[in-house]
């Protein structure tokens, strides 16, 4: 069992034609995604990669049934695209646009408020359930069915972090990005939530960075309901300088806030174990599984 995807998932593309949305889609496809069909605007009705084409969300929706949607749209049009989702009542939206502007993620995360939509992103490299579904650009081959739920921040930490858990042989459950960009949707809490409640989940591997309070916000969940299954995380950035932008816009601090330090201690307090170093994560998780049973 997978946290937001199974079998039953049916995707619609927004942005499809393009060619980030063509290349991806294939890709999915190729792994087994159920792909239903694309959204573009003044292209419904004709075909792409021998799927359909609609020219909004809404119509997808009722003609296929799609319950998931991928949003490869420009940063300019993106937060229409996402919001256009929310108002058609996509369960799952997931967004790998980057650099979308802050302000117009305000307004997404204003539209999803009591939406029954959920979004993943934007700067997500997507949602990832070994052998089932594939909702995103990451890279595949070294994931494997498993019992350990992976949320990260970090889209190329992620692929070696999940090396690492297939080499160990526990394999993963699903692997969540929730989005580097300061405002998006999902949290790291959020998602540790759910693995929490998910019974094929038997362990957590959050991988955190400078920047915002998303790990703290974690550690405080764990210390309210207990760490009821193993939980290991990796926390970058310990040595970035102050004020200077990481990569990405989420990965940035202020003063002394959002640092990497602080966020360790929070998670450690939680009842966390925290990995030492990037190569270690695997070898972390397979002991504190271990441990637990």
């Amino acid at each position: 069992m997978a946290i937001l995807l199974d079998r039953d998932t049916r995707v619609a593309v927004q942005g499809m034609t393009g060619w980030a949305g063509t290349h991806h889609t294939t890709q999915m496809m190729e792994y087994g995604t159920n792909v239903v069909g694309g959204v573009r605007p003044g292209k419904g009705g004709r075909s792409h990669l021998n799927l359909p084409v609609f020219d909004n969300v809404a119509a997808i929706r009722a003609e296929t049934g799609a319950n998931a949607s991928i949003v490869f749209v420009p940063p300019a049009t993106a937060a229409a695209a996402m919001i256009e989702a929310i108002e058609a009542e996509m369960p799952l939206v997931v967004t790998v646009t980057e650099r979308v502007p802050t302000l117009d993620m305000v307004r997404v995360k204003d539209a999803l408020k009591g939406s029954k939509t959920r979004l993943v992103g934007a700067n997500s490299q997507g949602v990832l359930a070994p052998g089932v579904c594939k909702l995103g650009v990451m890279a595949t081959g070294s994931e494997r069915a498993g019992s350990i739920g992976i949320v990260s921040r970090s889209a190329s930490l992620t692929s070696e972090v999940v090396a690492q858990v297939t080499a160990a042989g526990l394999g993963q459950s699903t692997t969540v990005g929730v989005g580097g960009d300061a405002i998006h949707g999902m949290s790291m809490r959020d998602c540790v939530e759910l693995f929490l409640a998910d019974p094929d989940t038997k362990g957590v591997v959050l991988i955190g960075e400078i920047g915002g309070s998303q790990e703290q916000e974690v550690a405080e969940l764990l210390q309210e309901v207990g760490t009821t299954k193993p939980v290991v995380a990796l926390v970058v950035g310990t040595h970035a300088p102050r004020e200077r932008r990481m990569g990405h816009a989420g990965a940035l601090t202020f003063g002394f806030k959002g640092d990497a330090a602080s966020k360790i201690a929070a998670l450690e307090k939680a009842g966390v174990r925290v990995a030492p170093s990037a190569h270690l994560v695997g070898r972390t998780i397979a002991e504190a599984m271990a441990r637990a049973n």
